[in-house]
């Protein structure tokens, strides 16, 4: 690199960084992680300079924040994945512990016998929330998943038979499922934790 672009790329940089920083601190709550991204920001565009005669940047500013809000999405999806693989190490054998008890047919009592009397109120109790919970779905919503999840029709089965293309009838079902998990979390929290 020559002196002149050298001195050029120090004074862009002396511009840029301290908005950047402060563009990025305002989106990550860690300092470190704001660091981790504003470093690898200036790497991107030190590595997009190095390659300037293939891949020139027009309007620097708006390609540093773009890069910025990239890497700040990307570092969120991998916090959250991590969060939830925490969540299904910490929580998987209490779930599929409750899950036993609450849906299995006699099973956990041995054949033949009668559910013990919490069973029956705690499932009870969990089959009123998911009602009230699927009471207040869309109605598309609502049928989607009482097909798919309670009488097990398959969801090719259920776009042959309506019209409705598989993947709207998929987003549909993905919609309620994220509406139920979050309105049962409270009920699944109070009788886990509790």
């Amino acid at each position: 690199m020559a002196t002149e672009e050298r001195i050029e790329l120090e004074r862009q940089i002396a511009e840029q960084q301290p908005r950047l920083k402060s563009f990025i601190r305002g989106r990550v709550a860690n300092r470190e992680d704001a660091e981790d991204i504003l470093q690898d920001v200036m790497f991107q565009w030190f590595k997009t300079v190095a390659d300037a005669a293939v891949n020139p940047i027009e309007n620097l500013s708006a390609w540093l924040y773009k890069t910025a809000r990239n890497l700040i999405i990307n570092h969120g999806v991998k916090r959250r994945e991590t969060l939830i693989d925490d969540y299904r190490e910490d929580d998987e054998a209490a779930l599929e512990e409750f899950s036993e008890a609450l849906f299995s047919e006699g099973e956990s009592e041995g054949e033949g016998a009668s559910p013990s009397p919490e069973t029956v109120y705690l499932r009870a109790l969990v089959w009123e929330e998911l009602e009230a919970a699927l009471a207040e779905l869309p109605a598309e919503q609502r049928e989607v998943f009482e097909m798919t999840e309670l009488d097990d029709i398959p969801v090719k089965d259920i776009a042959v038979a309506t019209g409705v293309p598989v993947n709207t009838i998929l987003s549909r079902k993905r919609y309620a499922i994220l509406h139920l998990r979050k309105r049962l979390k409270s009920l699944y929290d109070d009788l886990i934790l509790n």
